[in-house]
């Protein structure tokens, strides 16, 4: 946005951060917080503190960094009220796990360390948060953010110290991570219509079966080497050997097959065209197919029906069973992508593949989010810090969505449009 069009806004503006920074106490906090959204909004390449107080008419440095960095002023509020406020406006299809890298230099900013980037593709030295969101085709929004803390920092007490990490934060793994935030928002009243995440998430048993033991639905993408038997299969128990002794448990004697032998083995003619959306080039189809499967493994929990019988020795051996969506495009020679999901069985496959592909959307908001907003910009070292960052840039892209789903009210004529107006008179 240029200068002019937030000038424009700037009321509209004031009456959104009153509203979500309502928690902050000191009125002099809630205007920096005013100053910093309105820094991020304007068009600049950089959104660093000193680049955005030197494009601001009344930007001091000293202070956004003292707001941004020094400031005790709790951010967990502010993200409550911004949920409060983007969720019944995007109504969501689904919340959507992911996460985001950002490469540093160095290793004293908080959380650093050489891991795998997405950013650059390869393993550097970054920062990843985790982060779920809310989105439909139309719009998203950030709910929550974790900083993931790499094992490397759980017990640097000098860098930790220096970043000042919560004595109570340790590392944690991405996909734990990603359940805090949904127990955390859960704790707020507010819960998903469905999960989606990628294949780095969804491959993750213990993700689903968490998922699974919060009652939450979820598609998620899995890796072609995830096994599963066929939904027909049966376990079996072998005969007693004598008349004492424990009763065999029945177990499936055929090694599960991954998700890409089964998709295989339906061949071409099972897989139907679809079109989930329209984009920017016009319809966007490819051939599917959903069958149903019971997916194993180590990691595979009993399903928690049959805790009651597990604790006294006895399980029947029949795993839960889901949906396996499969995507074969005509042009390939083999299926290239699998989700699974834990939706009823009368679910139409329509959906499933409108679920599966959602995350398209935060493909693109993730774009603005740091290209357009500065959520990669931010150059200071600390944990108070980094967590009042992020909360500024999703106040930055909710007041910017909020902006676009309202409604268009056309404005009173100017008066060079009234004079060239014909009179009606007669």
């Amino acid at each position: 946005m240029d200068a002019h069009e937030v000038n424009r806004m700037r009321a509209m503006l004031a009456l959104f951060v009153a509203d979500v920074f309502a928690s902050v106490p000191r009125r002099d906090q809630r205007a920096k917080g005013d100053c910093y959204l309105r820094g991020l909004m304007l068009d600049g390449r950089r959104k660093s503190i000193q680049a955005m107080a030197a494009r601001l008419p009344d930007g001091n440095e000293q202070n956004l960094q003292q707001f941004v960095n020094q400031s005790t002023w709790d951010p967990v509020p502010v993200q409550r009220r911004l949920v409060e406020r983007m969720l019944p406006l995007i109504k969501p299809t689904a919340w959507v796990i992911d996460d985001v890298s950002v490469p540093k230099d160095g290793r004293m900013s908080v959380a650093v360390a050489p891991q795998y980037c997405g950013a650059l593709g390869k393993r550097a030295n970054c920062q990843v948060a985790v982060s779920v969101h809310a989105a439909t085709d139309a719009a998203s929004c950030p709910l929550q953010w974790r900083l993931f803390v790499p094992k490397e920092w759980a017990l640097d007490t000098g860098r930790r110290s220096l970043t000042r990490i919560p004595p109570e934060v340790t590392h944690r793994e991405k996909w734990r991570l990603a359940l805090d935030m949904l127990d955390t928002l859960a704790e707020w009243g507010m819960t998903p219509p469905v999960v989606v995440a990628d294949a780095a998430y969804g491959t993750n048993a213990h993700l689903r079966s968490g998922l699974a033991d919060r009652h939450l639905a979820y598609v998620l993408a899995v890796r072609s080497d995830v096994s599963a038997h066929p939904f027909e299969a049966q376990p079996v128990a072998p005969a007693r050997d004598g008349p004492v002794g424990c009763w065999p448990q029945p177990r499936y004697r055929q090694t599960a097959p991954s998700v890409a032998v089964l998709a295989a083995s339906l061949g071409r003619e099972a897989f139907t065209p679809l079109t989930w959306r329209n984009g920017s080039r016009g319809e966007l189809r490819s051939r599917f197919a959903a069958v149903r499967v019971r997916p194993a493994g180590k990691a595979v929990e009993r399903p928690l029906k049959a805790a009651a019988s597990a604790e006294q020795g006895w399980w029947d051996g029949i795993l839960p069973d889901c949906w396996l969506l499969i995507e074969w495009p005509a042009d390939a020679k083999a299926p290239t992508d699998y989700w699974l999901s834990n939706l009823p069985t009368d679910t139409p496959i329509t959906d499933l593949v409108r679920l599966a592909k959602i995350r398209w959307r935060i493909e693109h908001d993730y774009r603005e989010l740091k290209h357009g907003l500065g959520l990669d910009h931010f150059e200071g070292r600390s944990w108070p810090g980094w967590h009042h960052h992020v909360t500024l840039v999703t106040a930055a892209h909710a007041f910017l969505t909020e902006q676009r789903l309202a409604p268009k009210v056309p404005g009173p004529a100017s008066p060079s449009t009234r004079s060239s107006t014909p009179s009606r008179t007669p």
